[in-house]
């Protein structure tokens, strides 16, 4: 096909053992560990989830060396579970949802904590905040049949080898199921999307010469640089 402009490369994430995932879309989810929204000064409900999304050219791989982005004077980390849509759907039920997911991975919601901040202040969305350049760090994913005992994985984050996050998915407010289907409510679902599950209590600062290391047990880890 020829094209007004060049085409952008097909962003991909590794799968161990396989071949590459294509990246369609990002879907996070907001406030989505009880100790985290207190932290950032919410209470939760279980009403219903909230989502926001960040550009697939956004994902940066396991070993990624990731410039202090402009425009920001607070940048912080955030580590959590991602999962990957394998077959797509809409209105999808709760106990059906896990026959959705090709598998998982650990990531970062990497974020311009000023910009999110100022934002939410004013009444305007979190784009400038959540969805720049490289805010979304991503390991290599294992398949759904090989992540096993993932619902009470232990999460953790490791800043220059001190621990600054630590908790486990049974710790979600909404399920891995219960996202899945709140999410298909409102866009259809497609192979190729990615959804980082929202993340645990401890957020803070990174400067540059800061190297994070992000686990989940059963995941390979994800290793980023801050130059």
């Amino acid at each position: 096909m020829t094209t007004a402009v060049p085409i952008p490369p097909l962003v991909t994430v590794p799968v161990v053992g396989g071949l590459p995932f294509p990246v369609r879309r990002i879907y996070c989810v907001g406030r989505n560990y009880e100790a985290h929204a207190r932290e950032m000064g919410f209470e939760v409900d279980r009403e219903e989830p909230f989502f926001f999304l960040k550009p697939a050219d956004a994902i940066e791989p396991d070993g990624a060396v990731i410039p202090y982005p402009r425009m920001t004077g607070n940048y912080h980390f955030e580590v959590e579970l991602v999962v990957a849509i394998g077959k797509g759907g809409s209105e999808i039920p709760v106990a059906d949802a896990r026959a959705h997911v090709f598998g998982y991975a650990v990531g970062l919601d990497m974020t311009r904590r000023d910009l999110q901040i100022a934002a939410r202040e004013k009444g305007r969305p979190w784009d400038m905040g959540k969805a720049f350049d490289r805010s979304a760090p991503c390991g290599d994913l294992v398949t759904a049949a090989e992540a096993r005992g993932i619902e009470t994985a232990a999460i953790r984050l490791d800043v220059n080898g001190t621990v600054r996050q630590q908790s486990t998915i049974g710790h979600l407010v909404w399920s891995i199921d219960e996202i899945i289907h709140w999410l298909s409510r409102y866009v259809d679902l497609v192979p190729g999307d990615l959804i980082y599950t929202g993340t645990p209590e401890g957020v803070g600062a990174v400067v540059a010469g800061d190297v994070l290391v992000a686990t989940v047990d059963g995941l390979p880890p994800l290793t980023v640089s801050i130059a």
